[in-house]
Parts: C-alpha cells; structure tokens; sequence
C-alpha cells in the first residue's frame, strides 16, 4: 500500500485553522481613555436640515427633544420621530478621524399622525439617501448624496 505524503499533517492544518478563527474572533483592544470604540454610537438629537437648495433654506424642528436617533455600536439604530418610532440599521466607514462613509439599512416606522409641523416622513425618506457624515465635537452631519442637503444632529446630553 502506498502512502502518500501531505506537505502539511492534519495536526498542522487544525493549528492554523484555530490561529486563524482566533485572530477573527479576538478581542479589541478597549479605546484609550475610556472613549467609546465606535465615536458615533450615542444618542443624538435633530438640530436642523441644511438644504442646498435656497428655495428650502434651513429646517429646524419646532421641538428638537421631538427627535431623537441612537446608533448603536452593534450597528443597530433607532429613532423618535416626532410622534413616531423607527428602528433599522446604520454602518459607517471612517474615512479619517472626523468623517466617513455612512448608510442607514431600511428603516421600519410606525405611522402614527404626528400634528404639524412634523419632519417625521421627512426625516425617514431622506434616511435612505445619506452617504457620508462628519463628526466635529458634538455635532454630527449626515449628508445626503447628490449634494442634497445635510441633517445635523448634536449628541445627547444624558438618557432620555
């Protein structure tokens, strides 16, 4: 009976397959200064809508405690919309320290009749045209593509 020989022994390939899966799977190293890992995860609250077009100008909330968004760093979001809720998913792709690549997946909302006026709709139809944010401070910019305007958000000061 022949017996033919394997560059690597099955002892060998096992070893490299759980060196592999551990780097995977391995921890991260925490940030430094107990800074959040993912610096936008949070709560934010809606400041206003930059329109790059003079005929809508800037939008602002009449209530801005009315609207609310949390990315969390699992990738999860969810959002108070005035009377209304939604929850979807959201990724972001740093770029540099301050801005990134940014997608909401699709969101799921309630369809409550919030009294006017109310950025509800608005706010969840635009959700699916923002490409890229900016952080500076704590104000974050989720800018629509097609130079379609900007939503600014500022961060949370506490727990709702």
């Amino acid at each position: 009976m022949n017996r033919i020989s394997r560059p690597y022994g099955t002892r060998a390939l096992a070893l490299a397959a759980c060196a592999l899966l551990a780097l995977a799977c391995g921890s991260r190293e925490p940030a430094p200064d107990g800074a959040p890992a993912q610096p936008l995860a949070g709560t934010w609250r809606f400041v206003e809508f930059e329109s790059s077009s003079d005929e809508i100008g800037t939008i602002r909330p009449d209530d801005p405690g009315k609207y609310t968004m949390t990315l969390e760093a699992g990738g999860r979001v969810t959002m108070r919309l005035d009377c209304n809720r939604a929850t979807g998913t959201w990724t972001a792709d740093p770029a540099d320290g301050e801005s990134g690549s940014f997608t909401f997946g699709p969101l799921a909302m309630t369809r409550a009749q919030c009294p006017q006026p109310s950025l509800d709709t608005r706010i969840a139809r635009d959700a699916e045209y923002v490409r890229t944010y900016v952080l500076r401070g704590d104000r974050l910019y989720l800018n629509l593509m097609a130079d379609g305007g900007n939503y600014v958000w500022e961060r949370a000061g506490g727990p709702e």
